[in-house]
């Protein structure tokens, strides 16, 4: 079986997972106990949008080649506020939380807007995921040697060494299922390395005994900072 139609059928999978998941929600609902469709509704809701914004990323990556994408600056720090304004509601209703420190002076970066987001979207809502309860995710932006890192760091099971090899060198080239990972990390992982790599980024993981550090390292705009 080739790469790309390996790729192809973990990607199906796991957009597959979702849909499964959607139905047994539907099926269990009971329309008699207010609290248990409150619940069921805002299950349904945060799934489908996962899935959504999974196979938007993946039209864009099958069209990253045809020009229609721009890099220029962007706020790092402004994306970063915005995927957790938006993640904060899910983080609270799992017993999750999400600290985050910013430390780089250089506040502007060069990348594309949408895809950094996305990005920094699948990093916090996998570590989210695969974080024990009552842990806090750790989400944190400095100055790395004239450029910019941005580091996710969770703690849930172990990257297989597969995967964690490769993003030592910079780039998955796959979609990859990861059983000690169930659901869409290996796919998101996958959507982040091509990201990355259009935006000139560098994206790595780093291995704990008791989780995992996901970084992407970016390089600095030169256009001078209005903050």
């Amino acid at each position: 079986m080739s790469v790309e139609v390996n790729g192809i059928f973990v990607a199906a999978h796991e957009l597959k997972s979702p849909l499964n998941i959607l139905r047994q929600l539907a099926l269990s609902m009971e329309l008699d106990d207010k609290k248990s469709l409150e619940w069921t509704k805002s299950q349904m809701v945060e799934i489908s949008e996962r899935a959504i914004k999974q196979v938007n990323d993946l039209t864009k990556v099958a069209r990253l080649e045809d020009g229609l994408f721009e890099l220029e600056p962007v706020s790092i720090r402004a994306v970063c506020d915005d995927v957790l304004k938006e993640l904060r509601f899910l983080y609270r209703g799992n017993h999750r939380g999400v600290v985050e420190k910013y430390t780089n002076k250089s506040r502007l970066v060069i990348a594309n807007k949408e895809m950094l987001y996305s990005v920094i979207y699948n990093f916090c809502s996998n570590a989210m995921r695969y974080s024990d309860e009552n842990t806090k995710v750790a989400v944190s932006v400095r100055d790395k040697k004239g450029k910019v890192e941005l580091k996710v760091r969770d703690y849930g099971p172990a990257l297989p060494t597969k995967i964690w090899k490769e993003l030592k060198h910079g780039f998955i080239s796959e979609p990859t299922s990861i059983a000690m990972r169930p659901g869409s990390s290996g796919l998101g992982l996958y959507i982040a390395s091509k990201f990355s790599k259009f935006m000139n980024a560098e994206v790595s993981a780093v291995r704990h005994r008791d989780g995992t550090s996901f970084t992407l390292v970016l390089p600095v705009s030169s256009q001078t900072s209005l903050f």
